[in-house]
């Protein structure tokens, strides 16, 4: 883009709407324009960063007027931080527009008819609702103008440990308290910082790839177990164990301590070994007194208390009475697969990930659950008419792809099964209404429930049901 355009001010804008990704949208001449850090109802000026055929993409410079529905944000790191972007946001505005999204992702991308949305379901906590959290440790942190202006007088330590800076990969914002995830998380990531930078210890470097500290992550469970996993990019046992043994001292709760060693140019560790320092090798999550054991590569739905909520919808637009085949398409680690089990005759669950696999066969025999089977491999290479023929054909199909969808071999395969229902799970209404325009032609939707599971966030999880027609 020509740099009078990238320089280019537009004065007096007013944010009308907010659009699937959570950027403001206003308008000039027909022209869109997406716009980061407003929200509907302020007047701005607006500096064009992106300039395309159809629309353009900026940020505020001034604020002519606030928005009435704007709120102060609670996080000291709002604006800087990726995170929680819809702070200024009432919580119920939240929630209108991320039902929006979902009406108009089925309205202009499905083209389908469907009956009255229902109401999204409130997620019962709007912060400390994350059971996982992953901080990059960076020896050249990201600075304030604040620390800007005061680094002409003195020096700053530039090690820290936090998020990356929103599309800057080598950006690293240093955090010093979170909302996501409840304490003793800020506790232990600070305490983590403060040691190594006593010790004067090298942090990553991820141009150079090199560094000492390089990536921690807490997961907790509503049981109450807390696990720690500390990447570092060198191998200094007698360094590790300082810091680990440092930390559950200071931590007692940590009911499992494990500790990577990665020389990769990623933080990617699903092939790397994972070394057990204290504790157990896993943390239980429950529900429904069933046990999920959530190891340190496990994948588990990162609002716990939410995915219950999900879950239970899932389960009741399948409409079990016991004697069903089911099919757990994307099964992960078999949760959903394991909540409607004892409803179902027989659950066939499928995942791409062999280690997800292992861990639904491990709390398929935790729970003492016998009517299921697991299958590691691709959606589209196995679900064939030879494996439907083996396993039976499906009375419910659970689908809970990833934010890219179904594979359209998948979508074939569902057809021909001729599953008199089918209940989609997606964390993208997008991707889900592209799947279900290619549905529709056998399937009508019969019921449409949103659930929030990320609050302060434009994200938003969707379930609909569809019958045979």
């Amino acid at each position: 883009m020509a740099r009078k355009n990238r320089n280019r001010i537009i004065e007096n804008l007013e944010i009308i709407d907010i659009a699937d990704e959570g950027k403001s949208v206003a308008k000039q001449d027909n022209m869109v324009i997406f716009i980061d850090r407003a929200i509907p109802g302020d007047i701005v000026d607006v500096r064009i960063t992106k300039k395309k055929k159809n629309y353009m993409e900026g940020l505020p410079v001034r604020f002519h007027q606030y928005s009435p529905e704007r709120k102060e944000p609670f996080c000291e790191h709002f604006g800087l931080c990726g995170g929680c972007k819809w702070q200024p946001l009432e919580y119920s505005k939240q929630l209108a527009y991320k039902q929006k999204q979902v009406v108009d992702a089925l309205t202009r991308l499905a083209k389908v008819e469907f009956p009255e949305c229902k109401p999204i379901l409130p997620s019962a906590k709007t912060t400390h609702y994350r059971n996982k959290l992953e901080f990059t440790c960076t020896n050249w942190r990201w600075l304030t103008t604040e620390e800007i202006e005061k680094a002409e007088n003195e020096s700053i330590e530039r090690r820290g440990v936090g998020f990356h800076i929103p599309g800057q990969y080598d950006k690293v914002l240093n955090i010093h308290t979170c909302h996501l995830q409840a304490d003793p998380t800020n506790q232990i990531r600070n305490l983590i910082r403060d040691f190594a930078i006593q010790h004067d210890w090298s942090f990553y470097n991820v141009k150079k790839f090199e560094g000492f500290l390089r990536n921690i992550i807490v997961r907790t469970a509503t049981t109450g177990d807390l696990m720690v996993i500390v990447q570092f990019g060198e191998e200094q046992k007698e360094e590790i164990n300082k810091l680990l043994d440092y930390l559950k001292e200071q931590i007692p709760q940590i009911s499992s301590l494990m500790y990577v060693i990665n020389t990769k140019k990623n933080d990617t560790f699903h092939d790397l070994e994972v070394q057990l320092h204290s504790g157990k090798p896993y943390i239980t999550e429950e529900m429904e007194g069933l046990q999920f054991r959530v190891g340190p590569k496990s994948f588990y739905q990162t609002n716990s208390e939410q995915a219950y909520e999900l879950y239970k919808v899932a389960r009741d637009f399948a409409g079990l009475t016991g004697n069903e085949t089911v099919y757990d398409l994307y099964t992960g680690t078999g949760t959903i697969a394991q909540f409607v089990a004892r409803s179902a005759k027989k659950v066939i669950g499928v995942e791409y990930v062999p280690t997800a696999i292992e861990d639904a066969k491990k709390n398929a025999q935790l729970n003492q659950i016998e009517n299921t089977e697991f299958f590691a491999g691709d959606m589209k290479d196995i679900l064939t008419e030879e494996f439907i023929t083996t396993h039976g054909q499906p009375d419910v199909i659970i689908t809970d792809p990833p934010r890219a969808g179904m594979h359209p071999n998948v979508v074939e395969t569902i057809i021909k099964t001729q599953a008199p229902r089918i209940v989609y799970v997606s964390c993208n209404p997008a991707t889900q209404a592209r799947d279900i325009a290619l549905l529709k032609e056998h399937y009508q939707v019969k019921a449409v429930q949103p659930v929030d599971m990320f609050p302060h966030t434009a994200h938003v999880e969707n379930v609909i049901l569809l019958e045979k027609k």
